[in-house]
This record gives C-alpha cells, structure tokens and sequence, in this order.
C-alpha cells in the first residue's frame, strides 16, 4: 500500500526556516511527480509546488517563489520542502501527495500524507 508521512513542521517566528520531508513507501517512488499542498485555518487547499519524477523539472506557486525549494531523493524515497523567510500566512497544514504519472502539476494527486502543521508567528 502507498504511504507518505510527512514530518519536519512545527512553529518558527518570521524569517526563519523549516524542512519537511515526506517519506514515500509502496510505489516506485522514482516514477512519479510529487507535489506539496497547504491548507490554511479557513481556506480552500491551495497548489505550492511540484517535481516531476527525475527532480530536473520544478514549479511553484508565485508566493513562495524564491523562498521554498522542493527537491526529492530518489534513493531515500523522500521529498522534501525547504521553507526560508517563513511569512505568518504561511501557517498551514502542509501536505504531501503523488502525481499519477511521471509528469504533472498537481491536477491529478491520487495519494496524500496525513500533513505537517506550519506555524509562523511572533
């Protein structure tokens, strides 16, 4: 069965830092897109990035640009998210999910991680 657990949240003032990591188990982890999501208190979920399969090709949202970097390990069968100059709306659940295929941006996930908790505040 797939399983991705995703660990690595917790609460950083703004500014800061947090890496999440998301350990991928039951597929062949190397033949998939992966994708972060977040969910804000009260919001809808909303797209934050995606890797295709090989890690060569990378997307991400406009606010996060240049601040997040997404990258996988594809002997370690983990993906991460790097998350620098942390802003309060960023205080979300993050989640991550599997593409269907070897390519994709997050239109067709078909499994999800149960999620971090990311709080920023002062």
């Amino acid at each position: 069965q797939v399983q991705l657990v995703e660990s690595g949240g917790g609460l950083a003032q703004p500014g800061g830092s947090l890496r999440l990591s998301c350990a991928a188990s039951g597929f062949t982890f190397s033949s998939f897109a992966m994708t972060w999501a977040r969910q804000a208190p009260g919001k809808g979920l909303e797209w934050v990035s995606s890797i295709y399969s090989d890690g060569r090709d990378i997307y991400y949202t406009d606010s996060v640009k240049g601040r997040f970097t997404i990258s996988r390990d594809n002997v370690k069968n983990t993906l991460y998210l790097q998350m620098n100059n942390l802003k309060p709306e960023d205080t979300a659940l993050y989640y991550c999910a599997k593409d269907k295929g070897v390519y994709g941006l997050g239109y067709e996930l078909d499994y999800w991680g149960q999620g971090t908790q990311v709080t920023v505040s002062s």
